[in-house]
């Protein structure tokens, strides 16, 4: 008898040659890479999270939605996250989530797992470079610039 399993594949494909990557050197250019990249037909209606892919020299080789929630939260899947940080060999990253109501404020909650993907980015020597919150009149929100990553 053979015993049979589920290949699996793990991929990332790069579309643009790496010479045409953004630098993001600030929140302010990473907050306007997102909103260029965010869904205007929804910011203002349900809570999605993204995460901005980064190689060492802080370029974008792309940019991924983890989730799309309610109307107040969105949930995260930490190994999902984590899965596509370490399939696309990325060394930073920069969270980021919308707020429909457009405060700007993060919450106890945003607070928490922030702190919670850190640690575990730690662990895979991987930076956690900023959070931002995005509002829907293109307002956001920066952890790193408001000293709480």
């Amino acid at each position: 008898m053979r015993l049979q399993v589920n290949e699996i594949k793990i991929s990332y494909k790069q579309g643009l040659p790496s010479s045409k990557w953004l630098k993001i050197n600030s929140s302010d250019s990473a907050a306007q890479l997102l909103f260029e990249h965010w869904d205007k037909d929804t910011i203002g209606i349900q809570e999605s999270f993204k995460v901005l892919l980064l190689n060492n020299s802080n370029k974008a080789k792309g940019i991924y939605q983890l989730s799309q929630g309610g109307i107040t939260s969105t949930l995260i899947d930490l190994r999902i996250l984590f899965a596509v940080i370490l399939k696309s060999l990325s060394v930073a990253v920069i969270l980021a989530h919308n707020h429909p109501s457009g405060k700007l404020n993060p919450s106890e909650a945003d607070q928490n797992l922030t702190r919670r993907i850190k640690q575990a980015a730690e662990l895979f020597d991987i930076k956690v470079l900023d959070h931002l919150i995005l509002a829907p009149n293109g307002n956001y929100y920066s952890f790193a610039d408001n000293g709480i990553l």
